[in-house]
């Protein structure tokens, strides 16, 4: 099933849904011309009580989030499909929820440049970066809502915005990527159609076994790894890499620190927060 309102362009969602709905049952895809933010309406939704599997795609945000409450500019209205902004809402339960935005952006890494030529790689914990600048923001939110079951099942938010069309860097923190700078013909809707099923799988994957399936392809595309870097804590040292957990490993002066919070924020060595 889709929705449709008032977009200018086609977004496939009846292909989408229908690729989808065998491992998603019930799984619906809307596209709105434009909206707050798509994460914080599938929050909205989740906290009364609508839990249903759903993508919701926008092509435009009037107050779209990053990690860290960070604002997601999305790109101006006269070129709506310069990106791609979009969130993937289902109730989940993993064992552990450590590692989930490290395989999403596995997911989306391959889903952009399959054979790595491009070299889209992945920074710890939830962007992908081109050449130290970003192409992709991933925000994972998570609802308890009231009709929660006593499984551990939360519904889950998947936030990804993905610069499709040439960005303007001014006011961000890092410099921004774009696809058309190797794919020329690249546009939102087809992106889209590229990246949702395999996104969806991965989701379910990680539910099922963890993040610790995803890790030797995180490895493959770490942009830290091998790095001196910087955190906004403080904490300085040189990047070893990704645990089995998904925690980020810098070796200090004082020894190999794990690295998991949220709340935390790291740069290779020179670049600002």
């Amino acid at each position: 099933m889709s929705s449709n309102s008032g977009t200018s362009a086609t977004w496939f969602e009846d292909r989408i849904a229908a690729s989808v709905t065998p491992l998603l049952p019930g799984f619906t895809v809307e596209a709105v011309a434009e909206i707050d933010s798509s994460n914080t309406e599938l929050m909205r939704r989740a906290r009364a009580g609508r839990t249903e599997p759903v993508l919701l795609v926008a092509e435009r945000q009037t107050a779209g989030r990053g990690r860290l409450g960070r604002p997601w500019q999305s790109a101006p209205q006269q070129e709506p499909a310069a990106s791609l902004t979009f969130s993937l809402g289902l109730p989940l339960a993993p064992a552990d929820w450590s590692g989930l935005s490290l395989a999403v952006g596995v997911s989306v890494a391959e889903g952009l440049d399959p054979t790595g030529e491009h070299k889209v790689g992945l920074k710890w914990p939830n962007d992908v970066w081109v050449n130290d600048r970003k192409l992709v923001g991933i925000l994972i939110e998570t609802a308890m809502p009231h009709t929660a079951r006593q499984d551990g099942q939360r519904y889950v938010v998947i936030g990804i915005g993905i610069n499709i069309g040439a960005r303007e860097g001014d006011g961000m923190r890092t410099p921004p990527a774009w696809m058309r700078q190797w794919r020329p013909e690249a546009s939102a809707p087809e992106v889209l159609r590229e990246l949702a099923e395999p996104l969806v799988r991965a989701v379910l994957a990680f539910e099922a076994g963890g993040f610790a399936p995803f890790a030797e392809r995180f490895a493959a595309r770490d942009v830290l790894r091998g790095r001196e870097v910087a955190l906004s804590d403080g904490t300085a040292g040189l990047c070893e890499g990704v645990a089995w957990g998904g925690e980020l490993q810098v070796r200090t002066d004082a020894g190999l620190q794990l690295i998991t919070s949220d709340e935390v924020s790291v740069r290779p060595r020179g670049m600002s927060f």
